[in-house]
């Protein structure tokens, strides 16, 4: 009986000590419960900062979403203000805003073109004077040309001009001898963004001509003609538009009329060379006994075309694109009614 109290009290014991063991452990793992979440969340949540495996950065996720965010927003101000619209009504509402905003880039594009007037330019002239090619004392020439200004302003041009055969201003029965003359040179432009350009030019050709004093036996007295050198002023007036205009005024130099009388065109032998030993010569040029002057002042005007089609700006490559769109949603059109 006793032995069977004592086996009764030390289980009653075992059963006591056992429960507060279980009560500890139980409590033990809810505190450890968290501190694992935390130890599982912490590297998700730097990650994104850390990660250089290619995926987007926190501040590209940030502006990827900004842009996704306007466009939504877009969108939702489009479905907003056709909210209520009839299909032919929203049709002609984006149609308009669509146009509006052609028009916007159209403006835009025509200011960007409007700040350089002198960029890639191919301008067809025509004109009187000393760059169409030559002037002289008995009249003025008329001719022809081209010039191609480039990006940095510089413009390349040449021209061809004709003297035509005309009569004597002071004796009608004699004539003046006609001819032609060529100019090649280069110009530089200044104020590419204003409408009127000053410029510098400096060309080679066919810079002056007279007629000699004697007429043939036929009455005609015959042209003198000289090339060299010449340096003009140029005024000029360009725009985004096909007209051009320009007025000249410079200097010419022509060395052949510098040299000896016996190499010189302006002199020729006189009568008295024939029985004299040595060889006279006298100027061939009226009131001028010293011959034509090698150097002189020249003036000229010139217009022109300016070939906007040839090199268009950025309003005209535009315009030209719409136009293709245009057809081909015309084209379209067509070919669904069929």
């Amino acid at each position: 009986m006793l032995k069977k109290l004592l086996l009764l009290l030390c289980l009653a014991s075992l059963v006591v000590w056992a429960a507060p063991s279980k009560g500890r452990k139980a409590a033990m793992k809810k505190k450890a419960a968290p501190v694992a979440e935390q130890t599982v969340e912490a590297p998700a949540a730097s990650a994104p900062a850390d990660s250089d495996d290619g995926f987007m950065s926190v501040a590209e996720s940030s502006s990827s979403a900004a842009k996704v965010a306007a466009d939504d927003d877009e969108e939702e101000n489009v479905e907003t203000s056709t909210a209520g619209m009839t299909a032919a009504q929203r049709t002609d509402y984006l149609t308009r805003k669509k146009f509006e905003e052609e028009q916007r880039l159209d403006e835009y594009a025509n200011s960007e073109r409007r700040r350089d007037w002198l960029k890639d330019r191919l301008i067809f002239e025509a004109g009187l004077g000393s760059r169409m090619p030559f002037m002289g004392e008995t009249g003025m020439g008329f001719g022809a040309g081209i010039e191609y200004i480039t990006r940095w302003h510089i413009g390349a041009f040449a021209s061809f001009g004709l003297l035509p055969k005309v009569k004597d201003g002071e004796f009608e029965e004699y004539k003046l001898q006609g001819g032609t003359g060529y100019k090649v040179g280069i110009n530089y432009y200044f104020f590419p963004k204003i409408p009127v350009h000053l410029g510098l030019s400096a060309s080679y050709g066919t810079v002056y001509f007279d007629h000699d004093m004697e007429p043939d036996a036929s009455g005609l007295r015959s042209l003198i003609s000289v090339k060299g050198y010449q340096f003009d002023v140029l005024i000029a007036y360009l725009t985004n538009e096909w007209y051009y205009l320009q007025f000249s005024f410079g200097m010419y130099y022509a060395p052949v009329l510098g040299k000896a009388p016996e190499s010189n065109p302006s002199f020729k032998k006189t009568v008295d060379s024939r029985t004299e030993a040595v060889d006279t010569y006298a100027s061939r040029v009226v009131n001028k006994p010293n011959g034509m002057e090698k150097t002189g002042i020249v003036f000229g005007v010139t217009i022109g075309y300016a070939f906007p089609e040839f090199f268009p700006d950025d309003t005209e490559k535009r315009r030209r694109q719409r136009e293709k769109e245009r057809n081909k949603a015309a084209a379209g059109t067509s070919a669904w009614n069929r």
